[in-house]
C-alpha cells in the first residue's frame, strides 16, 4: 500500500510547516511562506528536521520509503509504541525500508534525522495494513536553542537530548535548535508566539557570545524582549530560561565584544529576575552548568558540543533539573 507524503492519516510532528517540492514533501522548523523575512544562514539550519516525526497508527510488518537523496543526511529511527527499533543511515541513499515489525496495531514513529534535509516521495506498508492517524494529546514542549539543542553528534535522533527529554516525560516536542543561529531573533519570537505550547525552554548565549552578535548592553534586553512577545500569547505557562552549560575556553576568556559566559549566565538570571520582579510568576532561570557542568568536561571533544554520551547526560539532567521541576501537569 503506497502512501502519499500528504496523507492525512500522516501526522508530521515537531514540523512549523511543510513545503511540496516537485514531486516530495519536506519538513521545515520555520514558516516557509514567511522565509524573506528569516535570516538566511538560519533557514539553512530549519532546513534540517531535529525533533520531527512522521506518526501514524498501522498493524504493518514493513516500512519503505522514497526520498530524495542527499548528500549530507543523518540517520532515520524508527520507534513504536515507545519503543525504539532501529535506525538507517539515509547518507546518499532514495530509499529506507524498515522490516520485522509486529503485526499488530502499534504507534509507529520515524524520527528524521537532526542533521541534513529530509524529502519524502512515499511510503509504503504491507498490502491490507490497517493505517489511521495519532491523535496527540501529550503536553507540547518548545525548546529553542544552538547547535547544542540540534545535537548533530547525537546517535540518532531519538538520542538528542530534546529527544530524550521528550520520551521520558512524553512530552510533544518541537525542536527549536538552529547551529550556529540561536541570536534571539525577533521572528522567532513571535513564531514561538503562535506555536501551541504547554512548556518552553529556551538554551541562550552560546552562540551570541561566538559570533558576538549582541553586547552586554543589548543581550538581556534582548531576552526580556523576546519573553514579552511570547507572552502576548502563552500568558502564564512555565518558561525556562537557560544559560550556556560548561565551555572551558569561553568561561572567563572575553570575546570582542567583552562577553564571556560567566558574564552571560549573570545577564540571563537578571533577565528572569527583571520578569518575575514585572509579575511574572512563571518564568525560571536554570544554570546550564546544572546540565552539563565541569565534570563532564570530557565529553566535550571539540570544547563546545557534546558527544553522543554528552548529548545523553544532558537529556538526564534536563529532565532532573528542568522538567522535573517546573514542567509538571499541574501547570497545563
Amino acid at each position: 500500500m503506497q502512501l502519499k507524503p500528504d496523507n492525512p492519516h500522516l501526522n508530521w510532528q515537531g514540523v512549523v510547516s511543510i513545503e511540496k517540492v516537485n514531486d516530495s514533501i519536506m519538513p521545515w522548523r520555520t514558516p516557509h511562506e514567511s522565509h524573506v523575512l528569516f535570516p538566511e544562514p538560519l533557514l539553512e539550519r530549519s532546513a534540517m528536521p531535529a525533533g520531527v516525526r512522521i506518526s501514524f497508527k498501522s498493524d504493518t510488518t514493513r516500512i519503505s520509503g522514497s526520498i530524495v537523496e542527499q548528500r549530507d543526511a543523518g540517520l532515520l529511527d524508527i520507534v513504536c509504541d515507545g519503543e525504539f527499533i532501529s535506525s538507517i543511515d539515509l547518507k546518499g541513499k532514495n530509499s529506507f525500508i524498515f522490516e520485522g515489525l509486529s503485526n499488530k496495531e502499534k504507534l509507529i514513529e520515524l524520527w528524521l534525522p537532526q542533521f541534513g534535509r529530509f524529502q519524502l516521495r512515499s511510503l509504503e506498508l504491507d498490502d491490507g495494513a490497517s493505517l489511521e492517524p495519532y491523535i496527540d494529546k501529550r503536553p507540547r514542549w518548545i525548546t529553542y536553542g544552538s547547535s547544542i539543542t540540534q545535537c548533530r553528534s547525537a546517535a540518532s535522533p531519538t538520542q538528542t537530548w530534546p529527544g530524550i527529554v521528550a520520551r521520558d516525560k512524553g512530552f510533544n516536542l518541537t525542536c527549536l535548535g538552529y547551529g550556529g543561529q540561536c541570536h534571539l531573533d525577533s521572528m522567532v519570537a513571535r513564531m514561538i508566539r503562535d506555536l501551541p505550547a504547554h512548556y518552553i525552554s529556551m538554551c541562550l548565549g552560546i552562540n551570541i557570545q561566538g559570533a558576538s552578535s549582541l553586547g552586554p548592553r543589548a543581550f538581556r534586553p534582548a531576552i526580556i524582549g523576546a519573553v514579552q512577545i511570547i507572552r502576548e500569547q502563552h500568558t502564564d505557562i512555565p518558561i525556562v530560561l537557560m544559560s550556556p552549560i560548561y565551555c572551558p575556553n569561553r568561561e572567563e576568556n572575553p570575546n570582542p565584544v567583552g562577553f564571556n559566559l560567566l558574564k552571560m549566565r549573570e545577564e540571563v538570571q537578571a533577565a528572569a529576575d527583571a520578569l518575575q520582579s514585572y509579575g511574572d510568576e512563571n518564568i525560571h532561570y536554570v544554570s546550564g552548568l546544572d546540565v552539563f557542568g565541569e565534570d563532564f568536561v570530557d565529553l566535550l571533544p571539540d570544547n563546545l558540543h557534546p558527544d553522543a554520551e554528552g548529548y545523553r547526560v544532558m537529556g538526564k539532567n534536563f529532565v532532573s533539573e528542568v522538567a522535573n521541576k517546573y514542567f509538571v501537569e499541574g501547570e497545563i
